[in-house]
């Protein structure tokens, strides 16, 4: 069974059109009170402004429980039929938009009262066995599980933009850094791919924590189970869940698919601020590595030469709010007793929020890496002959050395450098014969960028062919 777009939401009104009488309440509960709920604390619990969006999934589970029903011997076929049907329509109304009642707590409340409309009496019975505990967890479920599907595609497409401009910069040399200081060459495809295999991780989460998502909660009941033989089996076939939550307590309250969705949003959006962070340094005019494109960039107010990289700035803020849902999350969850309780209602905010954002983000960035442009120029003057110490030490290896040894004698040779304040490529023969007797005017070519980058074709290396690999490696990928 397939949901409606699950990014639909139903225009509803925070009160109902005028009527000539007051309207029947259509809560799911409250026979048992005598008076009428305080405004104050019906706005508290009010949660149909943000669960809203739930409702192609709640229609969804409805029919599945209204055919398991059925199944169960406690609906008649037609009744079963005659509730999808009006399911079905109401499915339509809200994605024309109503106007919410007073008594519309919720987006569950709103839909029985909308199917009550469509079809009469027959509908109080599609709750028979079921209760808005375990109607709300496979609701949101659904919800997290279509959210990991849309997340994936959109990490996917951050992911082809990085390999788009990897293929055509496998020869374009830059510094890679250790501690923001210039340590080696590399080529520009190897830094961009740096920067897709922790993506790739993240897609690997997200199908973690769709599966985590994927245990189908109803028929639990409020706590203890539902007590008609509805077979959990269909339900679990109908709904698309890959496995069912074995103990009713645990279904009904369990949030750890949110937890592991949260926490794969954080460590991504971790993962997209040190690429953002990357890009907003080498865009410096002290760096000038990249220049920015305008789709993605803004002006300032007052000095009109400014061209900021205000998507890149975001994505490195949106890090720091998916840490702190993360932790709004755990919080929630450390201090509840077992059994569902009305906290629980807080991790639909927490996580919508945290996918919406996400779902801004990451095609910003995308957009961003595809329109700014690399100035190869900048990026090679700024490769210092010093950058390739490590490469004549190994040179020094070649020729009989220790590395330790190696290590000392280009160290002293750098020293040497920056004292008499010129790059190492200035020192004499002499002085480089007298560091070390296996130095001599042919160990210069140690000292060549390029030659450093070609020798390093270790698997995972930024050598060219190394990186040709990678790129196979990150097409396949992508296909997968």
């Amino acid at each position: 069974m397939t949901a409606p777009n699950a990014t639909t939401e139903p225009k509803v009104g925070g009160r109902a059109e005028s009527a000539p009488a007051p309207e029947r309440s259509h809560k799911l509960w409250g026979g048992r009170f005598a008076g009428t709920a305080a405004r104050a604390f019906e706005a508290l619990n009010n949660s149909l402004a943000v669960d809203a969006r739930l409702w192609p999934f709640d229609i969804e589970g409805s029919k599945a429980w209204a055919i398991a029903l059925w199944h169960a011997g406690v609906l008649t076929l037609g009744e079963s039929d005659r509730i999808c049907a009006g399911l079905d329509a109401v499915g339509r109304r809200l994605a024309d938009g109503v106007i919410a009642t007073p008594s519309d707590e919720d987006i569950h409340t709103l839909i029985d009262r909308l199917l009550h409309a469509e079809i009469g009496d027959v509908a109080s019975k599609l709750h028979t066995g079921r209760s808005r505990n375990d109607q709300v967890a496979t609701a949101t479920r659904l919800w997290a599980m279509d959210a990991c599907r849309r997340l994936d595609v959109v990490i996917k497409d951050l992911q082809q933009a990085l390999v788009e401009r990897a293929e055509s910069n496998v020869g374009t040399l830059m510094p890679g850094y250790t501690h923001l200081q210039r340590a080696q060459p590399i080529s520009v495809a190897h830094w961009m791919l740096a920067h897709f295999w922790p993506l790739e991780r993240d897609r690997v989460r997200l199908s973690h924590a769709a599966a985590s998502a994927g245990v189908l909660p109803l028929g639990a009941g409020a706590i203890a189970g539902s007590g008609f033989p509805v077979s959990r089996v269909l339900l679990q076939g109908t709904l698309g869940f890959a496995s069912r939550a074995k103990n009713s307590i645990d279904a009904v309250s369990d949030r750890d698919f949110v937890a592991e969705l949260l926490f794969t949003l954080a460590l991504g959006a971790s993962h997209v601020s040190r690429l953002a962070e990357d890009l907003i340094i080498y865009g410096t005019s002290e760096f000038g590595f990249v220049r920015f494109g305008d789709a993605f960039s803004s002006g300032s107010s007052m000095m009109p030469q400014k061209r900021n990289p205000d998507a890149l700035e975001l994505a490195r803020a949106a890090a720091a709010r998916r840490l702190g849902d993360l932790t709004s999350m755990l919080a929630l969850l450390k201090g509840i007793p077992s059994g569902y309780n009305k906290d629980l209602q807080e991790d639909k905010a927490i996580l919508f929020s945290a996918v919406d954002a996400t779902m801004l983000v990451i095609p910003a960035v995308a957009g961003t890496i595809r329109d700014l442009r690399f100035d190869t120029a900048r990026m090679r003057a700024a490769l210092d002959a010093s950058m390739m110490a490590t490469d004549l030490a190994d040179h020094l290896v070649e020729r009989g050395a220790s590395f330790r040894e190696a290590h000392g004698v280009v160290g002293s040779l750098a020293r040497a450098a920056e004292e008499r304040e010129v790059p190492i490529t200035a020192l004499s023969d002499e002085t480089l014969h007298a560091a070390h007797r296996a130095l001599d005017a042919s160990s210069r070519a140690s000292l060549d960028p390029d030659r450093s980058v070609a020798r390093r074709e270790v698997d995972c290396g930024t050598g060219p062919r190394a990186v040709a690999e990678q790129l196979a490696a990150a097409r396949t990928a992508l296909r997968g």
